[in-house]
């Protein structure tokens, strides 16, 4: 069961990495040639980009040459164009040359620029398309994994953290971390390859005009990194911020009836404008932070512009440069700031990304203090014997145990009710059973087995659970009876449904078992809602049954055949009850009667009532008035005996 969880799903990279960052990109690794196929491409991209300044330098070249050339010939007198000659450095022939190639130099120049750019088109869709294919299939995978682990972490972990961030996590999150693998980790190899190729080019055409563009690198980068330090952080509370939004949303959204019942819609627009309002203040943070970097660099490229600017038109004018070599110089300059003006994005999207994915891999590396133990064997079928002993338990945090030293011996096929007050420990018991938790001390046995040595799957497989909260998943009634066995059949579906008197209604809507529950059941009645969740865990056909307040919402009459198809159902069945009607617990072989996390009493009914005065007391505080049923109901009750 386990496997079919994880089946189709890759695991995290265990990277060296201590940064979630490069973890993340750790996931490139499942992605096999595609990412090979982005980076080739974007190379290519590139040396076609760095290929553009040495063709105009050409271009201007051959008009430049032209023009003088012509210049020379046609409109400087033959006694001065010796003089002319040697002013320019060239003979006759090689001007002559200049003249008659002018034409083909420019034309050939025009079409390896437009061949260049072609090709830079080309390999630029493929690589923003691979890269952007690998993105989104490494955030498949991220996704895949945050909610198989947190389906997988127990209890002690959901109630610690809220719904909204779960969700922010494995959404915005993983949207965050996508965004940079796409766009800014591509966009940093591009500026790493061009800065080092164009340094390399600048220093090869002009030593000197690079010595007086060199400096202002240097101070460009020590801006970013200094911005880097800065930006996390602020990304970080972002998220945080952006996280509390979505809980309010979340929280308000699934709690609408109650806002509404109780005229809450001002408290809670009040709660969502201040979440709001909190995302709002730290993100200009961010933007203050961002409009004071840009002009700093944008000034910075300036100075260098202006510097190579004064030197070049020296240079030229002296002859030493010509007006080519300068243009080109002037754009490989050019790119070298480009790159540099994108390292301020691509250090937002990476502190952006450094924040989310610290925040997902907290997830991913969360222990599960309820886990299977390594080689754990699978449960066999079980017989149904439950055994508590010297059972402690305390929730993470607390320090006071809600339950104290609890022992006791369900043999199989007996029916167990827990009674007692709120707080007084019956949930906690049933709990225990499927190792929702674990217990602090002692052990619960199910067939002389410890329940923490066998799989998780194995054991809660052959145990059927009604909680006292209903919770219907999207979907018809019949996939909800369904949920634990998705390959029951028809047959089987209808079966469980009236052996929990959920039939007969399920009959009325028109599309019967296919009828849509919407939204949590939002559709069906609370008690129609237990009974489906009842024939839900009926299916199983488990040897263990737990059945947690499952009457509570339905009515007397309702009861009584939910009641006796139960009393079919557990026979044969080691079953733990928690109930506050005298119908389950005068039947029940054994009773627990629970106060502050201990056993205070045990027996049957008769004997409790003679000698526990606390059961008695339950007994006619909280059990004897449900059985105080008008005259109607007891004839109509009668009768269907």
């Amino acid at each position: 069961m386990q496997a079919q969880a994880t089946q189709g799903r890759r695991s995290a990279p265990k990277s060296g990495s201590n940064g979630g960052l490069g973890r993340a990109i750790g996931y490139l690794r499942n992605q096999g040639y595609i990412p090979l196929i982005a980076y080739v491409a974007l190379l290519i991209a590139t040396l076609a980009q760095l290929a553009v300044p040495q063709l105009t330098q050409n271009m201007t070249d051959a008009v430049t040459n032209g023009f003088i050339a012509d210049t020379i010939l046609t409109k400087v007198p033959a006694l001065i164009q010796p003089l002319a000659l040697n002013q320019i450095g060239k003979t006759l022939d090689q001007v002559t040359a200049d003249q008659a190639n002018a034409q083909s130099l420019l034309i050939n120049a025009g079409l390896f620029i437009v061949a260049f750019a072609i090709a830079r088109g080309v390999f630029s869709f493929l690589q923003t398309y691979y890269a952007e294919l690998m993105s989104q299939s490494a955030a498949f995978d991220m996704r895949n994994e945050i909610f198989a682990k947190v389906q997988r972490l127990s209890f002690t972990y959901h109630d610690q953290n809220q719904t909204g961030q779960l969700m922010v996590r494995a959404t915005d999150d993983v949207e965050k971390v996508r965004l940079f693998i796409a766009q800014g980790l591509m966009q940093a190899i591009s500026s790493l390859v061009l800065i080092v190729l164009i340094l390399i080019i600048l220093f090869a055409t002009n030593v000197q005009l690079t010595l007086v563009a060199l400096p202002t690198l240097p101070i460009a980068m020590v801006v970013f990194m200094i911005f880097g330090a800065v930006a996390q952080p602020l990304f970080a509370a972002v998220q945080g911020k952006i996280s509390t939004l979505n809980t309010v949303l979340q929280e308000s959204l699934a709690g609408i009836k109650v806002v509404k019942a109780f005229v809450r819609e001002p408290y809670e627009e009040g709660r969502f404008t201040k979440a709001a309002d909190d995302v709002l203040s730290t993100t200009m943070n961010v933007s203050r932070t961002f409009t004071f970097l840009f002009p700093v660099v944008f000034l910075v490229a300036q100075i260098g512009q202006a510097g190579i600017l004064y030197f070049g038109g020296r240079d030229i004018i002296g002859n030493n440069l010509t007006l080519g070599e300068y243009q080109k110089f002037s754009l490989y300059l050019t790119f070298l700031f480009l790159p540099l003006a994108q390292l301020g994005f691509i250090i937002s999207q990476m502190a952006q990304a450094s924040a989310s994915s610290a925040r997902i891999f907290e997830i991913l590396d969360a222990k599960n203090d309820v886990e299977d133990k390594l080689d754990a064997p699978v449960l066999t079928a079980i017989e149904g014997h439950v055994e508590f002993k010297d059972v402690t338990f305390r929730y993470v945090g607390g320090s006071e145990p809600v339950l104290k030293n609890v022992s006791f011996d369900a043999q199989p096929g007996q029916t167990i009710a827990l009674l007692g007050a709120t707080g007084s420990g019956k949930t906690s018991i049933i709990n225990l059973l499927p190792r929702f938790y674990d217990v602090s001390e002692g052990q619960v046995l199910i067939d002389g087995k410890d329940v923490r040595d066998v799989t998780i799957d194995s054991l809660r497989s052959q145990i059927g659970i009604v909680l006292q909260e209903t919770n219907l998943f999207g979907g018809s009634i019949r996939d909800n009876i369904a949920f634990g066995r998705s390959e029951a059949t028809l047959e089987e579906v209808i079966a469980a449904a009236k052996a929990a008197a959920a039939h007969d209604f399920i009959m009325t809507f028109p599309d019967g078992y296919d009828t849509s529950v919407g939204e949590r059941g939002s559709t069906l009645s609370g008690g129609q809602k237990q009974r489906i969740a009842i024939a839900r865990a009926l299916l199983l056909n488990p040897r263990l049954l737990i059945l947690d307040d499952s009457t509570s919402s339905v009515d007397l009459m309702t009861e009584y055949h939910i009641q006796k198809a139960l009393d079919n159902l557990m026979h044969g069945r080691t079953s733990f009850v928690i109930a506050q009607r005298i119908s389950t617990v005068v039947n029940a072989d054994q009773i627990l009667v629970l106060d502050k996390g201990e056993i205070v009493a045990r027996g049957k009914h008769e004997a409790l009532m003679e000698d526990s005065p606390i059961y008695a007391e339950i007994y006619h505080s909280q059990l004897v008035g449900d059985a105080e049923v008008d005259t109607t109901d007891a004839q109509t009750i009668t009768e269907a005996k």
